[in-house]
């Protein structure tokens, strides 16, 4: 055998040794498996708080129609000798004070009391929740009507939750609007108020 076929030999086991050594390496293995496993582990992330918060948000949108319904059950709003303007804008007060930390109550929330003469014809009402981001005509319908003793009253609320998932994981939004309508109510029968002295 001569010396440049030696020589070939060499140099080619070589190369077979240093792509072998390469294969075998484990330097930065640690960095590309976070490189694959990362997305996955910070959307799960993201999704488990953006599910968490609404879900807490929603339990403080209930809170807050449970307090407003109670100024109206037990006829402060009707006896607080205020005119009707002010009585919708002392509900719609109420119901903003727990909300408030969360957006802008003037852009984001709706409050609607309405009277029913039974519960029959409660149950035949249809009417949609309308939200802060509806059509004026659709808003116009909106209505205060707190009744007085005995009356079956629904007081519903829709505020408008702003999602705060960065576009990782669950997206929780209506329409890509970055928002999420939260609607709840509340139908009881008002106190007999008039007759007991309750305020």
């Amino acid at each position: 055998m001569t010396k440049a076929m030696q020589s070939r030999n060499l140099i080619g086991g070589r190369r077979r040794v240093v792509r072998l050594q390469f294969f075998k390496r484990e330097d930065g293995t640690a960095l590309v498996e976070f490189a694959i496993v990362s997305p996955i582990f910070l959307m799960m992330m993201f999704s488990l708080f953006e599910v968490g918060w609404f879900y807490y948000v929603g339990s403080i949108v209930d809170a807050s129609v449970a307090d407003a319904s109670r100024l109206i059950e037990t006829g402060q709003i009707q006896k607080s000798g205020l005119t009707d303007a002010q009585k919708e804008a002392a509900v719609f007060d109420a119901v903003c004070d727990v909300l408030k930390s969360f957006g802008d109550c003037a852009t984001r929330l709706t409050v609607d009391v309405q009277t029913y003469g039974s519960f029959a014809a409660l149950d035949a009402a249809s009417d949609a929740a309308v939200c802060a981001n509806a059509t004026p005509a659709e808003l116009a319908t909106l209505q205060f009507t707190p009744g007085s003793d005995l009356d079956i009253v629904r007081v519903r609320i829709c505020f408008l939750y702003s999602t705060v998932n960065p576009a990782i994981g669950m997206n929780l939004s209506e329409s890509g609007s970055g928002r999420r309508r939260l609607v709840t109510q509340s139908i009881f029968r008002n106190e007999p108020y008039s007759s007991n002295g309750s305020t």
